[in-house]
């Protein structure tokens, strides 16, 4: 149950810094992240295996 006498626009002037704090830590965060994945794919050797492969989506042979 909240108080009857809350001031709606004081506490969002009182807690807009932690907000604005917390929304740039997500944003980092994400940035982070998308900097993993474009690192851990960029690390990939390609295919490997035998020499002709098969391609899953076509059904073409995939020469190395």
């Amino acid at each position: 149950m909240s108080a009857p006498d809350t001031n709606i626009e004081k506490q969002r002037k009182r807690h807009k810094p932690a907000l604005l704090g917390i929304g740039a830590v997500v944003g980092f965060a994400g940035v982070l992240l998308f900097a993993l994945v474009v690192w851990v794919f960029g690390q990939s050797d390609g295919i490997e295996g035998a020499d002709r492969q098969i391609d899953g989506r076509t059904g073409a042979v995939v020469e190395n």
